[in-house]
């Protein structure tokens, strides 16, 4: 979507840029969004010379005549392979000063001054545990926009699952979690590509064989291996289940279960149960993680990826100026 009109109250621009999209939105000076754009120009699809014609090609439009206007970028265009690498800033890192990492690539034009958010990265003396990120940061600035000294434990479900510990709006560390492509590939290269189709939980019996799944992996983290064939043996031995396409997706639903499950054995240990956790990003997955966290006994907040990470680059807009 895109509003190709010159917008004489424009006074900022925020962009997204992932690997398979980029979405922009314009913002007047009290950062109220008044266009909004979108492309499937992502890093995966262009070199560094190629980003500020496909990022004047989506918002150009906007831009008011005789003056530069300030765009601020997060997400994979500051990744080695983006337009210009902005360094990792190493945890613990207070989430309103993700500014003070920017880099402002070199333009050909006049008309845009563009400033390119960091990531972060933890590298744990004396282990194994190296990790980055790169656009979650500031989705979980965008926490501050409300609560600007927030606490507590964060999940970001995706692709590569994030869990990050916030202390005084400060990120003190955070863990990857490869579950939604350790599922995709489960489900497309494993022998288990025979026995599960769509994975949906609105079907009610879909929902309490993922629930139960998760309780199962929860306490038995050790056994995920044994019970991913056990799934493959279920579909050609246990005459109780469906038939059909119904068949192929309760065991999906299983399959999800046992992998989020074994997400949160790691992720939610040292959680006290008393402590909500909250969950960052589309709603389908958080309602997904919300099911599986409340079957383990936590309660669960949820924020939309996209208020979130408009949000921190408003919060990051406006330390930038500061």
């Amino acid at each position: 979507m895109s509003t190709q009109a010159l917008l004489p109250h424009l006074a900022w621009i925020a962009v997204d840029w992932g690997s398979s999209n980029l979405r922009a939105w314009g913002l007047d000076e009290h950062d109220q969004v008044i266009a909004h754009a979108s492309s499937d120009k992502g890093m995966l699809a262009l070199t560094a010379d190629q980003y500020e014609a496909e990022l004047l090609r989506l918002v150009g439009d906007w831009l008011p005549t005789g003056s530069q206007t300030t765009v601020l970028v997060c997400g994979m265009a500051g990744a080695r392979q983006g337009w210009l690498e902005a360094a990792y800033l190493p945890v613990p890192t207070p989430l309103d000063q993700l500014s003070q990492g920017a880099v402002k690539p070199a333009l050909n034009g006049k008309h845009l001054s563009v400033y390119i958010l960091p990531g972060l990265s933890q590298t744990l003396s004396g282990a194994s545990h190296f990790d980055v990120m790169r656009g979650e940061e500031t989705q979980l600035a965008g926490l501050l926009s409300d609560q600007d000294n927030f606490s507590g434990l964060v999940c970001l479900p995706g692709t590569h699952a994030k869990w990050a510990f916030l202390e005084a709006g400060s990120v003190n560390g955070f863990t990857t979690y490869l579950t939604g492509e350790l599922y995709q590939l489960l489900v497309s290269q494993s022998v288990l590509k025979h026995s599960v189709s769509v994975d949906s939980l609105d079907d009610v019996a879909c929902r309490e064989i993922f629930i139960a799944a998760v309780q199962e992996v929860y306490k038995a983290p050790h056994a995920f291996s044994s019970r991913l064939f056990g799934l493959r043996a279920q579909d050609l031995l246990d005459s109780s289940l469906p038939t059909g396409t119904k068949r192929g997706a309760v065991l999906a639903a299983r399959l999800s279960g046992l992998a989020i499950g074994l997400e949160l054995s790691s992720a939610c240990r040292q959680q006290p149960d008393d402590q909500s956790i909250t969950l960052i990003g589309n709603q389908a997955l958080c309602q997904r993680y919300t099911l599986a966290l409340n079957a383990i006994g936590y309660q669960t907040s949820n924020i939309d990826g996209d208020t979130a990470v408009l949000a921190g680059l408003c919060l990051a807009h406006r330390a930038l100026k500061a």
